[in-house]
Order: C-alpha cells, then sequence, then structure tokens
C-alpha cells in the first residue's frame, strides 16, 4: 500500500460538479492499493498516518499528529501510485490491485482512520474527480507499507 499525503489547511473533491467530500485543517491523502496488500497493510498505513507528527508544535517543531490537532483526512483512491514506470514512455499498472481488492482495501482504510476518532471525508472509488486543496507548507510525504 502506498499513500501520497500533504498537510492541508482545507480540501475537497468534486465529482460531476458536485463536491462529494470536504475537509478543514487535516491531511489530503492519495491512497494506491497494491497486488498483495491486505487488510493489516491498510490497518497499519491508517494508524501511520494518523499518528505521524506532521504538524508543528508551539515551537515550530513536527510534533503533532493529526489527531493531536484534532484534525480531519480526505482520502482519494489513486491507483496511478501503483504504476512502474522504470521502463518506456508509458507507465504500466501490473503493480495495481484489482479494483475489487482496491475498492474494499480503500473503504476498510477510511474504517481504520474513522476508527481513531478523526473524521475522514472520501472521493468516490474509480471516478473522475477533481481534489481542490490548500497545502500548509508545503509539506508532502510519500508512505509505504
Amino acid at each position: 500500500m502506498k499513500a501520497v499525503i500533504q498537510r492541508v489547511l482545507e480540501a475537497s473533491v468534486e465529482v460531476e460538479g458536485k463536491i462529494v467530500g470536504k475537509i478543514k485543517e487535516g491531511i489530503l491523502i492519495y491512497l494506491a492499493v497494491m497486488k498483495g496488500d491486505t487488510l493489516e497493510k491498510a490497518n497499519a498505513l491508517a494508524e501511520k498516518i494518523v499518528f505521524y507528527r506532521i504538524f508543528p508544535d508551539k515551537d515550530h517543531k513536527m510534533n503533532l499528529s493529526l489527531k493531536d490537532i484534532q484534525g480531519e483526512a480526505l482520502v482519494i483512491s489513486q491507483f496511478t501510485l501503483a504504476a512502474d514506470c522504470r521502463k518506456g514512455r508509458r507507465p504500466g499498472f501490473e503493480l495495481a490491485a484489482s479494483p475489487e481488492d482496491a475498492l474494499l482495501l480503500y473503504q476498510k482504510f477510511i474504517e481504520q482512520v474513522q476508527t481513531f476518532g478523526v473524521f475522514a471525508a472520501n472521493g468516490i472509488f474509480g471516478a473522475s474527480m477533481r481534489v481542490h486543496s490548500i497545502n500548509n507548507g508545503p509539506v508532502t510525504f510519500i508512505l509505504e507499507i
């Protein structure tokens, strides 16, 4: 499982001109489910992100987590993160999980984030989406489990 996470002041996602998910301060999560990923990996990545200390404390050090600041999460399915770009000029997607497996683990990931008491909005799996965000920092990390 792979995620690109961005610290944001706010973020939203729209599908066909309608906002389907919106958050205030927190983390925008682009999530890719790879072949061989499991529920355990989804849970572990959710926990890592919720408690990952990327928000500033009073001394401006990255010491606070999403949970600490009572932030929110916007989770966007992003199978293109699973792309193999090592050869040629066109990405290969053999490493991505099947749509059925990816949808299940995407949903379980969101549920796990919520079990930690974090509000989690999301896009629509497999839809063409427009994501709007105001980055805070900018602060961006790539996490893989």
